[in-house]
């Protein structure tokens, strides 16, 4: 489920740790921004539910 959301920034930290956030899950009740590792990690759970799923984790592979 991707879409064309503005792209996240240097400045978008990851809800759980702080990091920079590379993916952002939009549900009903709002917006999550996780970094890669948890937004994995969340994938399963959060994905069924999400509105849209926007990930730009293949940024990490392009450093």
């Amino acid at each position: 489920m991707e879409n064309t959301a503005e792209k996240l920034l240097a400045t978008d930290r990851c809800d759980v740790c702080g990091a920079q956030a590379y993916i952002r899950v939009e549900l009903e009740i709002g917006e999550l921004l996780f970094c890669a590792h948890h937004g994995n990690a969340n994938k399963e759970k959060l994905q069924p539910i999400s509105i849209n799923w926007h990930d730009q984790s293949d940024e990490l592979s392009q450093r």
